[in-house]
């Protein structure tokens, strides 16, 4: 199917014809159009691998990872400006990797630890570190809880798995860890995208959070689970964060109807700042 031009593609190409850079920069959007559109046309869960970030990256659904690449690559919601040469970098819900790419992008000397608890993802995720070439990410196949333990786990298939609740079909045993053990030194950036865990881990860790300079969490409302947002709200403020909350969806008439996605009713990006 041919692509439908933007007029953004003919403001670059008209000043392709000028300047050698615009040329450039035109034939990779040209290339990024193409690579995401061939994406965007293969089946739910179908593995491939793609080249729209350099180095193979390795997926295991196209549309999760569309749906990542817009939100972390094009809209940059993790950006985020630091003192440090060396950032320390906390990232629960690795899931293949994106996270962390874009992390030694923006900061190339910065120190990462990663946590995926599917083991799937896990071996997906060790792959497209290693193709980057990132010999100092450490990565931890583990779920981050409120104790040390194992539970069971559900496998979505792409970025939806989480610790097993209610009548989640158990497709996996995990090692938990606790986050405590991650926040005895500068945090300058904690990213938690764990699924619904996010409350039980962070109030677990609240005395440790002034080590924390600046903290997203993904909060996941699931419609058949009492909503921890309160909680979640509490801990940061507690800790002394101000908080900025940007909907991952919007119910249009709420008190009429809250279609669930994937189980939820409610999906929200909340950023903590002390700046």
């Amino acid at each position: 199917m041919a692509l439908v031009p933007r007029l953004s593609d003919w403001k670059w190409w008209a000043r392709s014809l000028v300047s050698s850079r615009d040329r450039t920069t035109y034939r990779a959007l040209r290339r990024e159009r193409r690579e995401t559109a061939r994406l965007a046309a293969l089946p739910r869960y179908a593995p491939t691998v793609t080249h729209l970030l350099g180095p193979p990256v390795a997926l295991v659904d196209a549309a999760s990872f569309l749906w990542t690449y817009q939100d972390v690559f094009q809209r940059g919601i993790y950006a985020f400006r630091t003192a440090s040469e060396r950032p320390y970098i906390v990232d629960a819900g690795a899931n293949i990797g994106l996270s962390v790419i874009y992390f030694k992008r923006l900061y190339p000397a910065s120190e990462i630890v990663a946590f995926e608890p599917d083991p799937n993802l896990f071996a997906i995720l060790q792959r497209n570190v290693r193709a980057h070439g990132y010999e100092d990410v450490e990565l931890v196949p583990r779920a981050l809880w409120s104790s040390e333990t194992k539970l069971d786990f559900w496998q979505e298939g792409a970025d939806g798995g989480r610790i097993a609740f209610g009548e989640d079909r158990k497709t996996a045993t995990v090692q938990t860890t606790r986050l405590r053990g991650y926040l005895h030194r500068p945090v300058d950036l904690l990213k938690l995208d764990i699924e619904g865990a996010e409350a039980e881990v962070l109030s677990d860790c609240r005395d440790l959070l002034d080590t924390v300079a600046r903290v997203y969490v993904e909060y996941h409302s699931f419609a058949c689970q009492p909503q921890t947002f309160p909680t979640l709200v509490d801990v940061l403020a507690g800790a002394g964060f101000r908080i900025h909350l940007q909907p991952c969806s919007v119910a249009r008439q709420p008190f009429l109807e809250r279609p669930p996605a994937s189980g939820l009713d409610m999906q929200v990006h909340v950023f903590g700042f002390r700046d």
